[in-house]
Parts: structure tokens; sequence; C-alpha cells
């Protein structure tokens, strides 16, 4: 029987301090890093994404970083088939590829291969979800989808309109709840000799991080940033502009809020994605926690404890 080929996750809630410890154990393990991350992909970026800086990358390879203009479609079936060419090209490496970020999705779709062949699609259903998104609100479909199914309401955020219309596209074509067919595809063995790593924090901890986070971009420029990429023709409903930072900082550029409460408002925002992403990871299977407290902050004893757990899965040998 063929090997599996090494696979090593590192996600958690944003702003636990996923890239410095990613970078850390690539240097140690000869591993290259791929970004789980639906925002990093794009140029022009920077300070919204918390993108990893060259400096931060320490010679390290990372991919799927500034791979896209804002303006172009970046979705899970994009991300699936980009990450598996390049976990084939660092095995070519003889390295080993470690997926880092937060977007719990996308690392589920790579993971398990989860299939996301069109079920029939309906284009006319599909434009009179949009239309009816357009005319009243996004809460409208996110309502519809909590009829039917209410375990993906629960997933999808009502403002991420792409994927509740996905969802109610599922259904509309197949009677079957998307959330049930994931929950399937998920059972699925994974092709890949894997690690999956949690890393977290305590919550006011992680919290305060958060809001610290937010002033930084902020006294880096985030605002500047919004303003080029609004220059450049970047619009608030293309996909890149949905990220937390881009779309307060548009809000109150537009006059919708002050500065102060666009602040305020990400700030919150963040927090409860924050609690979002670790409710998705306390549902998936075969999952690691390592919990900062517990190592007493010490990134040594961190880093440490995960080359244990590399060894004892025979990633490393």
């Amino acid at each position: 029987m063929q090997k599996k080929q090494p696979l090593v996750i590192l996600t958690g809630p944003t702003a636990v301090g996923k890239t410095h410890l990613s970078v850390e154990l690539a240097q140690r393990i000869g591993g290259e890093i791929i970004s789980a991350d639906s925002m990093q992909v794009y140029k022009r970026m920077n300070i919204g994404s918390a993108k990893v800086t060259p400096e931060e990358m320490r010679g390290v390879p990372h991919y799927l970083i500034d791979e896209l203009e804002p303006w172009e479609e970046f979705h899970v079936v994009k991300f699936q088939e980009m990450a598996r060419q390049y976990i084939l090209e660092i095995r070519s490496h003889d390295h080993i590829p470690i997926l880092v970020g937060g977007t719990g999705f996308y690392i589920q779709a790579v993971l398990y291969g989860i299939d996301f062949t069109e079920h029939g699609s309906d284009p006319s259903y599909r434009e009179s979800l949009e239309a009816l998104a357009a005319e009243q609100n996004p809460q409208v479909l996110h309502d519809m989808l909590r009829a039917v199914d209410p375990d993906s309401a629960d997933a999808i955020h009502a403002n991420n309109v792409k994927r509740v219309i996905r969802a109610l596209e599922f259904y509309h074509a197949t009677g079957e709840q998307i959330s049930k067919h994931n929950a399937e595809e998920r059972q699925k063995e994974s092709p890949y000799n894997f690690v999956y790593l949690v890393l977290n924090d305590d919550r006011a901890a992680l919290y305060d991080r958060i809001d610290r986070r937010v002033d930084e971009m902020m006294e880096a420029g985030l605002l500047n940033e919004v303003k080029e990429l609004q220059e450049a023709g970047c619009t608030r409903d293309m996909g890149s502009m949905q990220g937390l930072g881009y779309k307060e900082m548009l809000d109150y550029l537009s006059g919708k809020y002050s500065l102060e409460e666009a602040v305020r408002i990400l700030k919150r925002d963040t927090r409860h994605f924050a609690k979002r992403q670790l409710t998705w990871f306390r549902r998936e299977r075969d999952v690691t926690w390592l919990n900062k407290k517990d190592f007493d902050y010490n990134e040594e004893r961190l880093l440490k404890a995960v080359l244990e757990i590399l060894y004892e899965k025979e990633i490393l040998l």
C-alpha cells in the first residue's frame, strides 16, 4: 500500500500567534508554508489581512500569499485546487507542507478532499436569490437557509451572501442539506498522514490581543490602504472587500459611521469571528489543541511539544 504523504496543519483563532509558531516550526522540520487564509492571497491587502511580512517569513517559502488582485475571484474550490498543487510542489523538494491559517472550511476541503462538484446548478434560481438580497437584505436569504438547513445557517454568517446562496442552491437542486452533505464528505479518510494542530489562548487574553492588533493596524495605515484599494476600483460588493477591516473602513469612507465607531465595530466583529472559528474547530475530528497557557506562554516548550506530536504521528522520522 502506498504510504500517505505528510501534512501539518496549524490553525486557530485570529491573532492567536499562528504566524510566528509556523515559521519556527518550518525552520525546525524543513517545512514550507501554504496560507489557508481567504484574504492574504490578495495583493495590496497587507495591513487588514495581517499578512506575514518578508521579515517574518525568515526565508521560509510561503504559498498563496499575494497571488491574486483584489478584484479576482477566490473561493474554496480555487483554494483546494491551488493548495493541492503546492503540496505536490513542496513534496517534490522533499520538504513538509504546513497549512497555516484560520479559514477552517478551506482546511477541511484540502484535508478530506471534499467534493464540490456542482449539482445541477440553476442560474435563474441563483439570480433570483441575488436580486432578493440586493432588493431587501442578506438576512432574508439567511432566514430562508435557517428554515431548510439550520446547521448551515449556524455555520455561515448572514453577510456571507455567496456561501448562503450556495447552500440554498444545493438544497434547491438536490433536496439535501449541504451541511449533511459536507458532514458525510468529512467522514472520508484523509489522503494525508496529517497532524491537525489548533493553537488557542484564554478568551480574555485573545480578545485583548485582538483589540491591540486592531489599534496597531490603524496606526500602520489601514485606512490609507483601504482608500488606495477604493481608488484602484475596489467596491464593497467584491469578495475581497468583505474581509474584516476592509468593510468597516469602507463604511466609514461612505459616511455610514464615524471612524471611532468603525474601529469599535471592527474590534467587536473580530472578537465574534474568533469565537466562530473556535466553534468550528471544536466540531472537527482528529484535532490536537495547543493551549498557550498550558506551556506558560513559553514558545520553546510549545515548539518542543509540537515536535513530539510530529514524531509520534511519524510525520518526522
